[in-house]
């Protein structure tokens, strides 16, 4: 077995609460100094998630993430780095305790890698990943993937997903801060168990706070994400919308007007920076607490609900939307789950972003998306909200898949990057001003005056070369006494018969073609006709056909 060291109580055992800490692999009878090839497995920094290591062969490794911080239940996310290799060595490496079954392994997913000269992350060939049941693992799902390390001085890291921890994003707010310093007040609405602060950040105009003062209530979006340490696909979705929020987009400009938007980047910090799946570092799973929560043991939610309930007891404000950012382990795409109603109008209602959003993305399903009720999600966000909250408000949970998406009329699965996701977030701001135009808060006019006044810029020629003139039917026109014993070459030229007395180049064409032919000017086809020096385009004629005369012929009728 391996030789864990010094943390080899921290390390050992299934259950325990901390991760590998610099822990080499020796092979069984070899002591002194580790030799190059004798991996070194570490898990502890920030978001990283390895509880023990078992050296099987010179080859293959079995690995166990670390359950939750108190909650031995939860087993699905690991992060660790890999070092001290050799060039050009093969490993087997199997995760054996997964404690999610139905998950997207089953649909292809694979683990990401980097390393420290190649910083981007990268999924393992398919070819080189297996989800299977094994007999040596007492018949559970297994995780096996090979994979072959090129450089000797490099370290390697592996991960069920994008990381994305609490220290970047409080950079990224820093960020935020002095790009958005018109629209962005940043707050620290409450901290964690472990003092990790709670942000709170309001995007709005200036324009849009002094609105009050003429008795308009201010409408208000709420906006959650992290809730689950695990699903860090939410926290680049919320990324990205914030981003797109301050930008100088037409959307999100008019949308600043009329809309404060109040955003929770990250609602669990504690079970993030511990590298946790879905608990805190109590164990608890935030979003099946928030209608017992308390500031002891769930001091985030508690922040968060008073902020809520504040703003609905706020008579100058107007609280429209609550949108809950998650990640899905098991489905693919991106999609809303929304809750139901008794009340038809309201039903109705409350259907009318999802449908806005699902023509805006490529990649949503609609037919993962869900309105219901059960019993066992009253204490999500999505359920207990729309009970606390008035009728007017709609709370809804946003779900983006772990893996990837499908295009419509494809089975191939594309799979997610953070670009991919930040596009998401995007995706939502643009859904929220369609909604916002759909219920009349917003004037339509004002985003398409906007686009005349940039169309007005253009040339003429541009914008005629672009014009596509509707298809039509034309009716049956029957030309008379027209001459069909020549080649002829029609163009653009031939003379109108609207203006008769006007010469036309095709005249002059034809009496060249006369010339060369000679004299008569018909082509030879053994057929006499008149000699004809041009032709004219005949005045056209319609056939009018009385149908009650129908009774014999149709060739009788139109002759009479």
């Amino acid at each position: 077995m391996g030789d864990f060291g010094e943390d080899s109580d921290e390390s050992d055992g299934e259950g325990c609460l901390g991760n590998v800490n610099r822990v080499i692999m020796r092979p069984p009878g070899h002591s002194g100094k580790a030799k190059r090839g004798h991996l070194c497995f570490d898990a502890s920094f920030e978001t990283g998630n390895l509880g023990r290591v078992d050296l099987i062969n010179e080859h293959e490794y079995d690995l166990f993430i670390r359950p939750d911080t108190c909650n031995p239940k939860l087993r699905f996310w690991f992060n660790f780095t890999v070092d001290n290799v050799k060039q050009d060595q093969r490993v087997i490496f199997n995760i054996t305790n997964i404690s999610k079954v139905r998950n997207l392994f089953n649909f292809n997913l694979t683990p990401l890698v980097k390393s420290t000269s190649r910083q981007k992350w990268q999924r393992i060939p398919k070819k080189s990943v297996f989800y299977h049941r094994s007999p040596f693992h007492q018949n559970n799902y297994v995780l096996t993937f090979t994979f072959a390390f090129d450089k000797e001085d490099e370290i390697y890291q592996f991960a069920l997903s994008y990381p994305y921890s609490y220290s970047k994003l409080q950079m990224f707010l820093k960020s935020l801060e002095t790009k958005g310093s018109k629209y962005v007040k940043r707050e620290t609405l409450g901290n964690s168990i472990q003092k990790r602060k709670l942000d709170l950040i309001t995007i709005s105009n200036e324009t849009s706070v002094k609105s009050n003062k003429v008795n308009v209530k201010q409408r208000i979006v709420i906006i959650m994400a992290r809730l689950h340490p695990g699903e860090a696909a939410s926290s680049f979705v919320c990324q990205g919308l914030m981003e797109f929020l301050i930008s100088s987009h037409p959307i999100p400009t008019l949308l600043r007007e009329h809309v404060t938007f109040k955003i929770i980047p990250m609602l669990n910090p504690d079970g993030v920076f511990l590298g946790n799946y879905r608990s805190t570092v109590m164990g608890f799973d935030l979003n099946r607490f928030w209608h017992v929560s308390s500031e002891w043991t769930h001091p985030t939610l508690k922040a968060t609900l008073d902020m809520v309930v504040n703003i609905e007891n706020n008579k100058d404000c107007q609280l429209d939307i609550v949108i809950d950012i998650h990640a899905h382990s098991s489905l693919t795409g991106c999609f809303i789950y929304g809750n139901s109603y008794e009340d038809v109008y309201r039903y109705e209602r409350h259907t009318v972003f999802p449908k806005i959003l699902s023509t805006l993305c490529d990649d949503y399903v609609k037919e993962n998306t869900m309105f219901n009720s059960d019993q066992h999600k009253l204490g999500t966000a999505r359920r207990y909200l729309c009970a606390v909250l008035n009728n007017n408000v709609n709370c809804y949970t946003f779900e983006v898949s772990l893996f990837g998406y499908k295009l419509e009329g494809s089975n191939v699965i594309i799979p997610y990057t953070e670009e991919n996701y930040m596009r998401c977030g995007r995706n939502l701001i643009r859904a929220l001003l369609e909604y916002y135009k759909a219920i009349g808060a917003i004037p339509e006019q004002l985003l398409s005056t906007k686009k005349k006044k940039y169309r007005r810029r253009r040339s003429r020629s541009t914008l005629s070369s672009r014009r596509v003139s509707p298809t039509r039917i034309p009716a049956s026109i029957y030309y008379k006494e027209l001459n069909m014993n020549y080649e002829s070459d029609f163009s653009d030229d031939f003379n109108s018969y609207r203006h008769p007395k006007i010469p036309s180049k095709f005249a002059e064409k034809q009496e060249k073609r006369i010339k060369k032919v000679g004299g008569g000017g018909i082509i030879s086809t053994g057929i006499t006709s008149p000699k004809i020096q041009y032709l004219g385009t005949p005045e056209p004629y319609l056939s009018i056909v009385d149908f009650n005369m129908l009774v014999d012929d149709l060739d009788k009728v139109s002759k009479k």
